[in-house]
């Protein structure tokens, strides 16, 4: 075989290769999984109380999102700085990072959950301008919100778990939070065993409760299985804190203008009409179970990335990313098939107004036909995060979205009136497009030079 040849036959993980990627990346894939099965329960209860309340919890998730993007942040610089220790073999600091985002967590948390509940009425009212929206997405926004601490140090610990190799407590921990999350979504939704029907309230309720349960699992975990790597055994060095924040700002500025653009679109699909707000609900829901399998790979792939770089060998952390991204297409196939062939029983699970149902099935049938291609883009935007080069994520994605695609979308569904349909075709031609420029990064290598 030529050295070309072997160099292109490399870029294809060998048994060994798959095995470290997936015995990272199964339990990842396995609880955002169950996190996704999570969204389509919570949409299809609420779903059963009308296209209102199904706009509003789709607009309050991800202004939620939004508001909880800057603690999100936290898992990347986490997440590397912890295989990075791994891979330089200093296991007796692993846990510092860690402690390092929880203390910025509960910072940064508290005071900017209650500003946002604060102000909350405002934002939905300036969100949406249906009544009936607002009036049911004001308060479960706001209990939302004060999750947010529980959100940032959840994250936190899953960044650190990632790292370490030991995936499979973050794994136990989130299926425990979603089982309970469906249970108390049973009861506060529609007020059985006694409770209080509380609709859309009681399904943020239940979120929120369910995240504090999981930050208390985590504390336990933690304390039993990485106490001899640090954790909790004193406040993060100066230069620990200051490498975090050097590495998380920008990830999390980069997760704060996705959900401000996810936020815009939604308000740009709800100057187009109630009900195609309510079938760009359960699209994006869709498509998040369409592109799991590639966010739970590259946060596998990031790991590999972080050890690899702690043993100084760029060229199989140049590798890892490639062996990640071309495993995880024959995942996000199986998919993409599933969501083209069996399109309308699944928004039929979601949608029961007919002509909402047909706003969707074209949207879907595109989502289908492209999500390998967007796969590939978030498995190297990952292994961007565990090089450190989170400041180049932020440029590439923020520009992407607001210069490229959101004044698109807004030109061609309430300015020109081309509808949901134009607004996804030119959403797939922006995730394309932002792939593209992840994979020219990754060949430029400017990446391998950042010290964490």
């Amino acid at each position: 075989m030529s050295q070309s040849s072997q160099a292109w036959a490399n870029l294809f993980p060998n048994l060994s290769r798959r095995q470290k990627i997936l015995g990272i990346a199964l339990p990842i894939i396995g609880g955002m999984a169950s996190q996704n099965v999570l969204n389509l329960v919570d949409t299809a209860m609420v779903g059963s109380l009308g296209d209102a309340a199904l706009a509003a919890t789709g607009i309050g998730s991800f202004a939620n999102f939004m508001a909880v993007a800057f603690v999100l942040g936290l898992s990347t610089g986490v997440q590397a700085m912890a295989a990075r220790r791994l891979g330089e073999g200093r296991e007796s600091e692993m846990a510092v990072p860690l402690d390092g985002g929880l203390l910025m967590a509960f910072g940064f948390g508290v005071p900017l959950a209650a500003f946002l509940i604060l102000f909350s009425p405002e934002i939905f009212s300036w969100l949406s301008g249906d009544p009936k929206v607002v009036e049911h997405g004001t308060p479960y926004l706001q209990i939302r919100l004060a999750a947010m601490v529980g959100v940032g140090m959840n994250f936190a610990f899953r960044g650190y778990w990632s790292a370490i190799h030991r995936t499979g407590l973050y794994l136990r921990t989130i299926v425990t939070m979603h089982v309970l999350n469906i249970f108390l979504n049973w009861v506060l939704i529609y007020g059985n065993l006694g409770a209080p029907k509380l609709g859309v309230f009681g399904a943020g309720l239940a979120t929120t409760i369910s995240i504090y349960v999981g930050t208390a699992i985590y504390f336990l975990l933690a304390i039993r299985h990485a106490r001899p790597q640090g954790f909790l055994s004193g406040l993060p060095s100066r230069h620990t804190m200051a490498t975090m924040l050097r590495l998380s700002i920008p990830s999390s500025v980069q997760q704060f203008f996705f959900a401000a653009g996810m936020v815009a679109l939604f308000w740009i699909i709800g100057r187009i009409g109630t009900a195609e707000l309510a079938a760009a609900n359960v699209l994006m829901n869709l498509t998040l179970v369409g592109v799991l399998p590639a966010l739970g790979m590259g946060i596998g792939a990031a790991t590999l990335i972080g050890n690899a770089l702690g043993r100084k060998d760029v060229d199989d952390a140049r590798l890892w990313a490639w062996n990640v991204a071309l495993l995880s297409m024959g995942l996000i196939a199986i998919i993409a098939a599933s969501l083209a062939i069996f399109h309308r029983p699944i928004l039929g699970v979601f949608l029961h107004d007919p002509n909402t149902l047909e706003l969707a099935v074209i949207p879907l049938l595109l989502t289908a036909s492209m999500i390998w291609i967007d796969s590939f883009g978030m498995v190297f935007m990952h292994a961007h995060f565990g090089a450190g080069d989170s400041r180049r994520v932020m440029v590439i994605s923020v520009v992407a979205q607001w210069v490229f695609f959101l004044p698109g979308a807004y030109l061609l569904g309430p300015i020109w009136g081309f509808g949901l349909t134009a607004v996804w075709i030119w959403q797939a031609i922006y995730r394309v497009a932002q792939t593209a420029t992840f994979v020219v990064s990754w060949r430029q290598g400017k990446w391998a030079n950042i010290k964490v």
